[in-house]
Order: structure tokens, then C-alpha cells, then sequence
């Protein structure tokens, strides 16, 4: 195989079916291709992959690679970084994108590392720019631009790498959209000897049993969320959140400073540390908006806001701001709902 400076995405699959993160950055990556000019490849490695072409496709990959072995599901990391630092030292992509998962998390550093290529995680957005080095006067472009929160998320930070390859990103669960390109579209479906990129020491490591716990709350698919903050006050108040929701058939989550004060769980965390979502109604209470915040729920299509603080920052991006304080106001909405949905 040639370099093809082309953009790949590793897609991680879970019980034959490929997770939603690796979609939504196939939907990206093939909009990236676009404005590149170049193929939209895919990653596939692990066990029984008959077919897992047909969820790739319809998001717009040109070129499926798998590598099927027995041995490499479930993932471990010497393997899988193996797989991948040894293909891409031969196919050469530009750009590689993975999930900011569990597996990403472990997977992506690694192939970095070994390949000396940079890899910035957690990113937000993702753009292709020009770019002119400030010391050098040197000028590159069709750069990577790979966006995201830094310094305590006071600022947004756009970083790019402009020697090294491939450009390597790590995205959230929910940040970028997951739209199907074309359902009847097909590409080419190369199949890899996973015994000429894994060695035989790479097993090291066996698994013997393995537990998944699912997540008994799906903040992520809620058409509606009442998110609490720091300014709830306490405990007591989110309960008035739950009773809210209850109500209105919603979920509850919370900003990181709620869940740092222990108001509520970690897994009702929206944000930047937390959960992305897009429901169709966010009512933020208590939530003064700072940027880790605002990164995980401004494309919730409708906002409403309820503060003390007229001048939060989350009012900026509400559609309807209230002014006062959550113990008198949500009592006011359950009952005005109650009333109303009769």
C-alpha cells in the first residue's frame, strides 16, 4: 500500500455494532474530506466483522479497513496500538481521528507517542485552515485545526500541527453531529492479516471475564433536560429539579461545580467533562455558563434559563431568560404545567 495522506477514523465496536462516537466523526471526517480532496477511510479491528462495512458506508467512507482475529476483541492496547501504528506507518494518513472514550483515551497516545505525530484531545471543534508560523515566516495549508477549551477554559485554543503526521484528534460522545451522507452510498472494503501488524508478545495480556455496567441514566437522548448548578444552593434544592422533570418527562443534569459540591452524580455531568447533549428544551437553573459548560448543551435547540443574576453569562446564549430565585419559580412552572397539560 501507497501513501494516501488520506483521513481515517477508528471506529470501536461494541457487541458487533460500531458506537455512535465513531459515526459522528465519520460524519465529520466526511466533510473534511471534502474540503481536502481526499478519501474517507475507516478502521475496524476486532472479531466477527462480517458486514460492519454496511454501518460505515451510509456515513460516507470511501475504505473500510478490518482486521479480524479472535484475539482482538475485546480491545486491548497492545494489539490494537499495534495494529495502527503499523498501518498508518504504511498507508500514511494526514489526519486520524478517534472517540475521546475509554478506548481512545488509551489508544491514542500510544500511537502518537510511538509515531512522534501530536495528538490533542477533547477537542470541540475541528476545521480545516492555512497557517503561517510566526518564527519561521514559513506558511502551510489545509492544516488541521483542532479546537478546544484551555487554561481553566478561559479561552478557546486552536492548535495545529504542522509537520508531523498524522494529525491526531480525539473527540466526546456527542459533540459532533451524526448524519447519515448517503445510504446508498459504498466503497471499498480492504481486509488486513492481523499477524502482519500485531506480534505474537502483544498478547500479553488476556482477559478473562469482563463486566459492562450500563448507564441507567440517558442524559444523552433526552428530548428535555432540567440542569442544576452550583447556584441550586444544595441537596435539598435539586430535589425541586427532579420534581420538575418528573413533571415534564424530562432528565436531570447538572454542571460540574453541582457535582463537585455533591449535589447530584457524576453522571448527570454536562460539559465538557461530562456529557454533550442537544435536547429540544435546556432549562438551566443555577447555571452561571462558564465555557466547560456551554461546550456540552449550546446546541440545545430551545434555552431558558432561570438565575438570580441577571448578568450570567449563560443569558447570552438563553431564549428566555427568568430572573429570580429556582425555590419560587419551579414550584410556579410544575404548577402552570400541571394545570395546562390537563
Amino acid at each position: 500500500m501507497t501513501d494516501n495522506n488520506n483521513l481515517i477514523v477508528y471506529c470501536e465496536l461494541e457487541d458487533g455494532k460500531v458506537a455512535d462516537v465513531s459515526l459522528e466523526l465519520l460524519t465529520k471526517g466526511r466533510e473534511l474530506a471534502n474540503r481536502l480532496g481526499v478519501k474517507l477511510e475507516a478502521l475496524v479491528v476486532g472479531h466477527n466483522l462480517d458486514g460492519v462495512e454496511n454501518q460505515l458506508f451510509p456515513y460516507g467512507a470511501d475504505v473500510v479497513y478490518k482486521v479480524d482475529d479472535a484475539l482482538l476483541y475485546p480491545y486491548t492496547t497492545n494489539p490494537h496500538s499495534s495494529v495502527l501504528i503499523n498501518l498508518f506507518k504504511e498507508i500514511k494518513p494526514q489526519i486520524c481521528l478517534m472517540g475521546a472514550t475509554c478506548i481512545g483515551r488509551d489508544l491514542g497516545p500510544r500511537v502518537s507517542s510511538a509515531l512522534h505525530s501530536g495528538l490533542t484531545a477533547d477537542c470541540t471543534s475541528l476545521e480545516i485552515g492555512d497557517h503561517t508560523d510566526p518564527k519561521t515566516g514559513k506558511s502551510y495549508t489545509d492544516l488541521l485545526y483542532q479546537i478546544r477549551p484551555a487554561f481553566g477554559g478561559n479561552i478557546v485554543a486552536t492548535i495545529v500541527n504542522p509537520e508531523c503526521r498524522p494529525q491526531m484528534a480525539t473527540v466526546r460522545e456527542g459533540v459532533m453531529k451524526k448524519e447519515i451522507f448517503d445510504a446508498s452510498h459504498k466503497g471499498e472494503v480492504i481486509d488486513l492479516d492481523a499477524s502482519k501488524y500485531v506480534n505474537p508478545e502483544d498478547f500479553v495480556v488476556e482477559i478473562i471475564d469482563r463486566h459492562i455496567e450500563k448507564s441507567k441514566i440517558n442524559i444523552k437522548g433526552a428530548p428535555i433536560i432540567v440542569a442544576g448548578g452550583y447556584g441550586v444552593g444544595s441537596k435539598e434544592n435539586f430535589d425541586l429539579l427532579f420534581d420538575l422533570a418528573n413533571v415534564l418527562g424530562a432528565e436531570v443534569g447538572a454542571s460540574r461545580a453541582a457535582v463537585d459540591a455533591g449535589f447530584t452524580e457524576h453522571a448527570r455531568q454536562i460539559g465538557q467533562t461530562g456529557v454533550t447533549v442537544r435536547p429540544k428544551l435546556y432549562i438551566a437553573c443555577g447555571i452561571s455558563g462558564q465555557i466547560q459548560h456551554i461546550a456540552g448543551m449550546q446546541e440545545s435547540s430551545i434555552i431558558i434559563s432561570i438565575n438570580n443574576d441577571p448578568n450570567a453569562p449563560i443569558n447570552t446564549i438563553a431564549d428566555y431568560v427568568i430572573t429570580g430565585n429556582l425555590e419560587d419559580i419551579i414550584p410556579k412552572l410544575i404548577k402552570y404545567y400541571k394545570k395546562n397539560s390537563k
